[in-house]
């Protein structure tokens, strides 16, 4: 008795269905395209918001640095007297700082003082660390869409994990 083959014989798919089956892996293509897509758009701002603020906290030349003494807030600025600590800065009367970015009232802190304003951005590892607050937020929005519409669930765990210790840190350092 001749021994039958076991592999069963292809089965012939229709055009229709061939063609079904292309746009759908098409549409799958496109969707990791466009989450992709949000995901480094969402990234980008977050650096690119950030920067505004951090590169007075981190670029050190060329910057007018003192003290600051806080002495009141309100709404989402806190402000007081600047004293330069060397160079040729002057004095002035009165500088805002970020609310989020002042201790209490009363206490002195390191600033640096946007050329041509009043506006300051506290200086010194929690200066830096605030001013990457939004990128720290950009990256757990961005996690969400890795993990969601990328399926791509150890990168968005370790994106998010990134965004929750820059953000402690932030918090911590002040």
């Amino acid at each position: 008795m001749p021994r039958s083959s076991t592999r069963p014989r292809p089965v012939r798919r229709s055009r229709t269905r061939r063609a079904g089956e292309s746009a759908f892996g098409a549409l799958l293509v496109a969707r990791i395209a466009v989450m992709g897509l949000l995901a480094a758009l969402l990234l980008v701002a977050g650096v690119w918001t950030s920067w505004h603020t951090a590169q007075y906290a981190m670029l050190v030349k060329a910057r007018e640095r003192g003290l600051m003494t806080v002495s009141a807030c309100a709404g989402e600025r806190c402000t007081g007297p600047y004293v330069p600590t060397g160079g040729d800065g002057r004095r002035r009367p009165k500088v805002t700082i970020a609310q989020a970015a002042a201790p209490d009232e009363g206490e002195r802190v390191e600033v640096v003082v946007e050329p041509g304003t009043t506006h300051a951005v506290r200086a010194g590892t929690a200066g830096i660390l605030h001013a990457w607050v939004p990128f720290a937020g950009a990256l757990l929005l961005a996690a969400l869409v890795v993990a969601g519409g990328m399926r791509m669930r150890r990168t968005a765990w370790v994106m998010g994990l990134l965004g929750v210790v820059l953000l402690g840190a932030a918090f911590a350092a002040m």
